[in-house]
């Protein structure tokens, strides 16, 4: 009996380096470097390291902002030949238009994308409330005809993944989103991203120097090494889902976290030391 054939990957990065230029290419300098990614349909990534490793370069190629070097990027079956339209993202600023109320906000990328643009006037009231149902999924029921000023960071922060979020894409590309947060309003927006997930099913892609937050969301944690930036450790993590908060208290949870460091550490090491396994 044969086996089922295997589903493709959804985003498969093959062998993939990036110079930012021709003369840094010609002098064989990278940003990133020799990058082997397979990640499966609905699969939640992290991806940790230190500053300037390349993480927010690995974000760019993924959706197309960047072509690679050498090397071929797919996601979901399809050469990356431009920016994609099945993505959303969010960075650690919310970036949200002081002049436009948090519904309105949400609703940009749907007056810019297709296929959503042609349409949009004739269906800006089905759009609308499909705005609302989402704001009122992440705890922002009555704020949504406020004006950005008058929502606090964490609050427009949600917004911001509302709107990642509305054009229904097939992955959620999330840069630092929880960086400038206090403590407990970052918990708070690991758990709605939790249930997002979920609900939804998106992949995911989580670039962050939080360990906790890597743990406790993903479902698989990448290590970068120092710039040009490679993969140099990857960690499933098998805690069952829907995890719990208190789950972080937990002496396994902080071993891995611990175990994820030690990665971090070892590739901060001076030259001639010993490498990291892979």
């Amino acid at each position: 009996m044969q086996d089922a054939p295997t589903e493709p990957p959804f985003v498969d990065f093959r062998d993939v380096w990036l110079a930012y230029n021709e003369e840094l290419l010609r002098a064989n300098h990278f940003a990133v470097e020799g990058i082997d990614l397979q990640v499966k349909r609905g699969e939640f990534i992290a991806i940790v390291g230190p500053s300037g490793c390349g993480k927010s370069t690995f974000m760019k190629l993924t959706t197309g902002l960047r072509m690679p070097s050498m090397g071929r990027i797919l996601i979901d079956g399809q050469p990356v030949t431009g920016p994609l339209k099945i993505s959303g993202m969010a960075f650690q600023a919310s970036s949200l238009l002081p002049w436009r109320t948090t519904v309105e906000n949400v609703l940009l990328p749907l007056e810019i994308v297709e296929p959503y643009r042609s349409s949009f006037k004739q269906k800006k009231k089905e759009y609308e409330e499909r705005a609302r149902r989402l704001l009122q999924k992440v705890g922002l029921a009555g704020y949504e005809d406020k004006f950005p000023w008058q929502l606090s960071g964490g609050m427009q922060q949600r917004a911001s993944i509302c709107r990642a979020l509305i054009h229904e894409p097939k992955m959620l590309l999330l840069d630092e989103p929880f960086g400038a947060l206090d403590a407990f309003t970052r918990e708070e927006l690991w758990c709605i991203l939790r249930d997002l997930h979920a609900e939804q099913g998106f992949n995911v892609i989580l670039v962050t120097h939080d360990l906790r937050e890597s743990v406790f969301l993903a479902d698989s944690v990448y290590v970068m090494s120092k710039s040009p930036g490679r993969f140099v450790a990857k960690r499933e993590i098998e805690f069952p889902r829907p995890r719990p908060l208190e789950l972080t208290y937990a002496k396994e949870f902080t071993d891995i976290v611990l175990e994820l460091r030690s990665h971090i550490g070892a590739i901060r090491t001076p030259v001639g030391a010993a490498a990291v396994p892979q």
